[in-house]
């Protein structure tokens, strides 16, 4: 998996608890278009520290120009932001 570390727009539901699930995601390309991707499965969820700030890592699988592909997504819970940050 290569590192990119772009931020991404989600759309996610949350538990009782506050634990995010994300569905889908949008991404702005290299040529200023915007591609969405749903995510298939989620293979597992970390929490860990990222520059000194709590993130979760979301480790999953989805289908991108017709193959599968596994993605790691991480949200910061101070700040709330979303990133695409392996592809």
């Amino acid at each position: 998996m290569k590192i990119v570390s772009k931020p991404i727009e989600v759309v996610c539901w949350f538990e009782e608890n506050g634990s995010p699930h994300p569905v889908r995601f949008r991404i702005k390309n290299d040529d200023d278009t915007r591609a969405t991707i749903k995510i298939n499965k989620i293979i597992f969820t970390d929490k860990e520290k990222f520059a000194g700030n709590p993130v979760l890592v979301f480790n999953c699988l989805s289908l991108i120009n017709d193959s599968e592909r596994f993605l790691e997504l991480k949200y910061e819970i101070n700040t709330c932001k979303w990133y695409l940050y392996k592809i």
